[in-house]
């Protein structure tokens, strides 16, 4: 849809293709949103990302609970586990919505201060609903110039904006439900503080074809987001070829986040574990490939 709209850019970016390149590869970070572990407490959650081995956690409403003092403590733990909030959602304004643009930055801002106090380095925002009195194409031009302005104040703050992609079994009435459009949006906006979530659990349920927008687009990729189609489990307990993505993302030299999106199918801490060895058990043979 998008892409009539407008046209795309060249893909920036070459990958890395010589031994030398290679080794200067980094290791990924890990995160894991935790609303998805169901456990009883914050503090219960950072404990169990932290015996994982993981060093992040992704937050929706979690924050928006604590006292000044409450998050004090929690901070101070975290810093101990060497635990940080890599990404924060819950932010209540939508990017795609014309003639709300003021209050949209407005918003980004508050968000963008929340963001800075708990030492998180990017923010989580949604398009919000096609608008049936509104034509597509005046909410990808509100797109665009909204995500415009908000990277600016993104930047002012040193924060980073990743915009996500839903499907439409998940949400019938969102605007942006792929990441093709995603990408076709942060294109537009050309700014190196938005990018886009790539979700592969989202992506499957309504366009699959995972690898090659990837491979197209790496470059606008801020986040990635893991959780096999159906159920919304580990990798491996559905039908998405996480193997291939995985050596895919090392191939690619992708240094950014990994965040599991999941719900465990057996003890937590054990299942982290072992989708972290996955992931770079995969991520290293891709980039045996390119060495």
């Amino acid at each position: 849809m998008f892409g009539q709209m407008m046209a795309a850019a060249a893909v920036g970016g070459a990958l890395a293709r010589s031994g030398a390149q290679n080794a200067q590869a980094v290791e990924p970070r890990f995160s894991c949103e935790i609303a998805l572990l169901k456990l009883p407490s914050f503090d219960r959650c950072i404990e169990v990302v932290a015996a994982a081995g993981y060093q992040g956690v992704e937050l929706i409403s979690y924050f928006q609970q604590w006292s000044p003092e409450e998050q004090r403590r929690l901070m101070a733990k975290m810093r101990s586990l060497g635990v940080m909030i890599d990404m924060l959602s819950g932010l209540q304004a939508s990017f795609a919505i014309p003639d709300q643009t003021e209050e949209f930055v407005s918003r980004v801002a508050k968000h963008c201060t929340v963001a800075k106090g708990l030492e998180c380095p990017q923010i989580n925002i949604k398009s919000g609903k096609r608008l049936d009195n509104v034509s597509p194409q005046a909410q990808v031009t509100a797109a665009v110039e909204n995500l415009k302005r908000a990277g600016d104040v993104a930047a002012e703050n040193g924060i980073n904006i990743v915009i996500e992609p839903i499907d439409l079994i998940e949400n019938p009435t969102i605007f942006l439900s792929s990441v093709k459009d995603g990408f076709d949006i942060v294109r537009a906006v050309n700014h190196p503080n938005v990018k886009v979530l790539y979700d592969f659990y989202h992506e499957q349920r309504v366009g699959g074809n995972l690898i090659e927008k990837l491979e197209k687009n790496i470059d606008w990729v801020g986040l990635v987001h893991i959780a096999d189609v159906p159920g919304r489990h580990e990798a491996g307990t559905g039908e998405i070829n996480y193997a291939n993505i995985y050596r895919v993302l090392g191939k690619l030299n992708y240094k950014r986040f990994i965040a599991m999106e999941y719900e465990p199918t057996f003890d937590a801490v054990a299942s982290l574990r072992k989708s972290k060895v996955e992931a770079l058990r995969g991520m290293a043979e891709g980039r045996k490939v390119v060495g």
